[in-house]
C-alpha cells in the first residue's frame, strides 16, 4: 500500500513539475518576445500602409534615391495630366546630386518626404545610428526644399518597434503603402497598371519609383492616371490622406515578418 502511495505522489509530483515548467517556458517566451509582440499594441508607433474613408482618394507616391533620366518624365506627365497632388520621397545624397530635379519637384507643388540617407536596413543599425540616419536626411532635405520633412519612407520599408519609436521620437509619420505596383521588377507596362488599378481602393498608398531602376513607370503612369480617374477617383498627398483622419494608420506590421512576402510575391497573380 505504501508504495502504491509513493508511485501516485510521485506522478502527481512529476505532473506539478512539467506544468510548472511549461509556465515559465511561456512567460520567458513573452519576454524575451516582447518587443515583437507589442509592436501590435493599441498606442504603440505605428506605420501607415492606407487610411479608412469612404472618400475616393488615392495617394500616388514615388520614391527616388538613384539616378537622373526617369524623374524628368515622370514629373511632366504628373503636370500634363494635371495630378497636381502627389508624394516623392527623396533620399539625401541623391537629393545633393540633383538639386535641380528636387526643384522641379518641389516647384510644381508635390509633396516631399524623406527617404533616409544610406539606403540600408535601419533594424539593423544602432539607435544612434538610426538617429544619424534620419537626421543627416531631414537637414539635406530642409536645406534644399526650406521645408523639413515630417514623412519618412524607410529604405526597403524596412523596420522594427524599435525603429518606428525612434522615428516618432523626431517627429516622423513612417509611411508604408498596401499597394505595391511592382515597378521596381520591371514585369511590364500593362501588369504595372493592372496591379495598381486592380487593387486601388479609397485611402491607399500606392508604391511607385521615380529611379533609373525602374524603367517603365513612365509608360504605366498615364494609363494608371486615366483609368484610376475614369473610376473616380482623386489624387492627394500623404499628407491630405492623413489629415482626413484621426487614424494611425491601418494594422502594424513588423517589417521582418513580411520583407520576404513583399521580396518573393508570386507574379502568377498578375
Amino acid at each position: 500500500m505504501n508504495s502504491f502511495f509513493y508511485v501516485l505522489s510521485w506522478k502527481k509530483i512529476k505532473r506539478y513539475l512539467l506544468v510548472t515548467a511549461a509556465v515559465v517556458f511561456a512567460f520567458g517566451v513573452v519576454y524575451i518576445e516582447r518587443d515583437q509582440i507589442t509592436v501590435f499594441s493599441e498606442g504603440a508607433p505605428s506605420a501607415i500602409y492606407s487610411v479608412p474613408t469612404n472618400k475616393k482618394v488615392i495617394a500616388l507616391t514615388f520614391d527616388i534615391s538613384w539616378g537622373d533620366t526617369r524623374p524628368g518624365p515622370i514629373i511632366k506627365i504628373l503636370n500634363d495630366k494635371k495630378v497636381q497632388k502627389s508624394t516623392f520621397f527623396l533620399s539625401s545624397p541623391w537629393s545633393k546630386s540633383h538639386p535641380d530635379i528636387v526643384k522641379d519637384i518641389k516647384d510644381s507643388g508635390f509633396e516631399i518626404g524623406s527617404h533616409g540617407h544610406k539606403h540600408v536596413n535601419y533594424t539593423t543599425l544602432s539607435d544612434e545610428e538610426i538617429r544619424k540616419q534620419i537626421s543627416t536626411a531631414n537637414s539635406v532635405l530642409s536645406d534644399m526644399t526650406g521645408k523639413a520633412p515630417n514623412l519618412l519612407r524607410l529604405p526597403n520599408g524596412d523596420f522594427d518597434k524599435r525603429v518606428l519609436r525612434i522615428a516618432e521620437s523626431m517627429n516622423y509619420k513612417v509611411i508604408q503603402w498596401d499597394t505595391d505596383s511592382l515597378d521596381w521588377k520591371n514585369i511590364g507596362v500593362q501588369n504595372i497598371v493592372e496591379r495598381v488599378v486592380s487593387k486601388a481602393h479609397p485611402g491607399d498608398i500606392v508604391l511607385l519609383h521615380a529611379s533609373d531602376s525602374s524603367k517603365q513607370t513612365h509608360e504605366a503612369l498615364p494609363l494608371i492616371i486615366d483609368q484610376l480617374r475614369n473610376q473616380g477617383y482623386e489624387f492627394v498627398t500623404v499628407s491630405d490622406l492623413i489629415n482626413q483622419t484621426d487614424t494611425k494608420g491601418t494594422d502594424v506590421r513588423d517589417q521582418a515578418l513580411i520583407q520576404g512576402t513583399i521580396e518573393d510575391e508570386d507574379l502568377s497573380g498578375l
